[in-house]
């Protein structure tokens, strides 16, 4: 079968979109592609957004190569599933004017995987994947014929005016995901170096997943869908990945980890490879000589959930923190010593009071480390806030959280641009 695999021109603006507006590279399409190709399909990847490509080329690409089905992806990278964009307008604006020319449209990431219904419906795809794609997506290609597609479990389907949804979210088995290979000349525009703060890049950038998901459950994080159960990658692929990035030129890696927990091995191994990285985790978890390590392995950034500063407002996230706010300040100080940046990230709370929380910065600033302004949450659909707050979500998660955010909040973080726009005008052209 051939078979293509898209992530679109992304454009942000009006977004509440807290992630990253540079390029990263696609590594739930990467995997896909890997396990296609495996499976003898022939398959054209295309990431417009890092190729510098415009909706017009990028459909004019994937009418030219004539696939039986056509993949895209509604968030930019497994990195940002878990705050995705809440408008799917990008996505939308791609399948509209790719038309049949496609095949049959299958769309993966976030919004599918929460709410199938109402993104079939917004995107006018065929089907959409639930869960962790790139195994779901090679199913689907091993399916001799539509009808054995439409029984493909964590898939869900437009049927007339009706949604055929097969089973749960998948949950990808990830351990031994191979190696991905990226194209070089991919590799020579990926000059973003993410999260990276201490120095200007040297060298191209780029992103790898060395385990997924999480073993915590903190109320605000998105990931009850997709990405949740922790799993560890094999280390053999996660280094012959790594060598193959470095011998292409790359001087600095991102781990998408959810939570980077300590990996004595794979530090030790990178201590001897002349790479720099970055990771987010938890501070609780580390301790002094694996923070010695971390430095001491290239780590060159480090982005800590702290969240909230009292034991009240950490409770309240459920994030399951055994020690105190202390305790947390001299951690991350700490790692400051051995990393070159180190941010604590803080969520607006009701249990923090504003003057402590600047107190608190001014205290880490001065130290080196940097503390974000309180960001407002955000309730996604897959999160345990969302399920809290309406049970759930149906068809109208997206538009209830994203109301919920504009109404709650009159002023927002020093990490967004612009003040947000409501989603039925930034999804104006979206079908209904």
């Amino acid at each position: 079968m051939k078979i293509a695999l898209v992530n679109p021109p992304w454009s942000f603006d009006g977004s509440i979109y807290f992630g990253c507006r540079e390029p990263h590279l696609p590594l739930e399409l990467g995997y896909a592609r890997a396990l296609l190709t495996e499976a003898g399909h022939e398959v054209l990847l295309i990431d417009a957004h890092l190729e510098g490509l415009d909706e017009a080329a990028a459909v004019a690409r994937v009418a030219a190569f004539a696939p039986a089905m056509t993949v895209v992806t509604t968030a930019p990278s497994y990195l940002f599933w878990r705050c995705a964009p809440p408008e799917l307008r990008v996505p939308a604006a791609f399948l509209n004017r790719l038309g049949g020319r496609g095949g049959i449209r299958i769309a993966v990431g976030p919004h599918g995987s929460s709410t199938p219904g109402a993104t079939l419906r917004k995107l006018t795809a065929d089907a959409v994947v639930m869960g962790e794609c790139e195994e779901v997506i090679a199913n689907l290609a091993a399916a001799p014929e539509l009808e054995a597609m439409r029984r493909v479990p964590a898939t869900a389907w437009r049927t007339g005016g009706d949604t055929l949804v097969n089973g749960a979210p998948h949950i990808g088995g990830f351990k031994d995901l191979p190696a991905l290979h990226w194209p070089t000349e991919w590799l020579q525009r990926h000059d973003h170096h993410h999260h990276r703060f201490d120095a200007a890049p040297d060298g191209p950038g780029a992103e790898v997943e060395a385990s997924r998901g999480c073993p915590y459950a903190c109320s605000f994080c998105a990931k009850l869908d997709f990405r949740d159960g922790y799993r560890r990658r094999r280390l053999d692929l996660v280094l012959a990945e790594i060598d193959r990035l470095i011998d292409q030129g790359v001087t600095y890696v991102y781990f998408i980890d959810e939570i980077f927990l300590p990996q004595k091995p794979l530090l030790e191994a990178l201590v001897a490879r002349d790479l720099r990285f970055g990771i987010q985790t938890r501070i609780d978890l580390w301790k002094p000589d694996m923070l010695d390590l971390l430095g001491r392995a290239g780590c060159v950034s480090i982005e800590a959930g702290v969240e909230s500063l009292t034991v009240a407002g950490r409770d309240a996230l459920a994030k399951r923190c055994r020690i105190g706010t202390d305790e947390l300040t001299a951690l991350l100080i700490e790692a400051r010593r051995h990393v070159p940046f180190v941010q604590a990230n803080l969520i607006g709370t009701p249990e923090d009071d504003p003057d402590d929380i600047a107190a608190w910065r001014a205290h880490v600033q001065a130290h080196g480390v940097w503390a974000n302004d309180p960001v407002p949450l955000y309730p996604y659909p897959a999160s345990p806030q969302y399920h809290a707050l309406w049970g759930r979500p149906d068809d109208r998660a997206w538009e209830r959280a994203h109301e919920h955010y504009l109404a709650a909040f009159d002023r927002f973080s020093d990490i967004q641009d612009e003040r947000p726009v409501p989603l039925d005008r930034l999804e104006a052209a979206c079908g209904r």
